[in-house]
């Protein structure tokens, strides 16, 4: 299975570094509950191979990956232990060439143009970009995105909440990975409670929801056009009237002819419409067939008399 949309989806590859293998689906766990279903175990300990079975065993659902794989026997391990990607910190043509033989997606570290087209003469489609600050970091991504425009880039490596937003407003950027979520001394103390509230913390970061306006239902055109006036002329927001409807300043939409929901609707930005609707649709939100040339998706539930769409920033 190509794991590279799944990764993508969900946009975040946390790396997992545990010395005790019964830590691994606690871990896990954790993360899953902060909405990131997705694991990366590193090849920096004994422990490695027997948390990605364990975790394997327990979360088949998972998106469990190997990193820091360095050989060949390291992937072969790791995949039979239940590994459905492998991450690698370097190029390494033999390890990367026993993954595209064997149809494992692969990951390879890259820290240059010569090893990106390394990787594309292998069929590579994503890379890791390692380590990212040290590199340039979206600045050496971005160029790097010119010559190389099809290649799809995976940072690690000084990546945080600080500079997360940044790197995934990239399209370019198809995930971000790191240890902030699973720090050692968490693990440590087993604060799975810190490990989840970091794994939320990031997804937040990453889905980037916010309401960008609320739309309001009108009788009409008349109406509509008196009440956005009403909002500009409180707040001193700008008016612009519309065939459909009116706007007063960037956060209040006046459906002339009303709208879906009973009351209006309210519109949540997003950082990635698809990566977005991913996410709602794994609690079980049910989206309603799109417009065809609309950009808002929107949900089937109303809420408190309004429909909610999502719209990408």
């Amino acid at each position: 299975m190509d794991m590279l949309p799944v990764l993508e989806r969900y946009g975040l590859i946390p790396a997992v570094k545990v010395s005790d293998a019964a830590d691994a689906v606690p871990i896990c766990e954790a993360l899953v509950r902060g909405g990131l279903p997705v694991a990366e175990f590193t090849f920096r300990t004994p422990a490695a191979e027997d948390a990605i079975k364990r975790t394997a065993d327990a979360l088949p659902e998972l998106a469990l990956g190997a990193g820091t794989v360095l050989t060949v026997d390291q992937a072969e391990r790791a995949v039979k232990a239940g590994a459905k990607y492998i991450v690698a910190p370097g190029f390494n043509p033999k390890v990367v060439g026993w993954c595209v033989d064997n149809g494992i997606t692969v990951l390879p570290g890259v820290a240059s143009g010569s090893e990106i087209e390394a990787a594309m003469g292998l069929g590579i489609k994503a890379v890791k970009f390692f380590p990212a600050e040290q590199l340039g970091g979206l600045a050496a991504i971005k160029a790097l995105s010119g010559p190389y425009f099809e290649m799809k880039f995976v940072p690690t490596g000084g990546v945080s909440e600080k500079n997360l937003a940044d790197y995934l407003a990239f399209p370019k950027v198809m995930a971000c990975g790191g240890s902030w979520f699973t720090k050692e001394e968490h693990v440590a103390a087993k604060a799975w409670d810190k490990v989840e509230a970091a794994a939320r913390t990031a997804v937040g970061i990453t889905l980037g929801f916010e309401v960008t306006h609320v739309g309001v239902n009108a009788s009409g055109g008349e109406d509509g056009l008196a009440i956005a006036r009403r909002f500009s002329a409180l707040f001193g927001w700008p008016l612009k009237d519309g065939n459909a409807s009116a706007f007063s300043g960037s956060g209040v939409e006046v459906m002339k002819g009303g709208g879906r929901g009973a009351n209006g609707h309210i519109s949540v930005g997003v950082n990635n419409l698809a990566r977005a609707k991913a996410y709602l649709e794994a609690k079980g939100v049910v989206f309603v067939p799109p417009i065809p040339g609309s950009k808002a998706a929107y949900i089937e539930e109303e809420i408190g008399g309004f429909a909610v769409h999502l719209l990408q920033k």
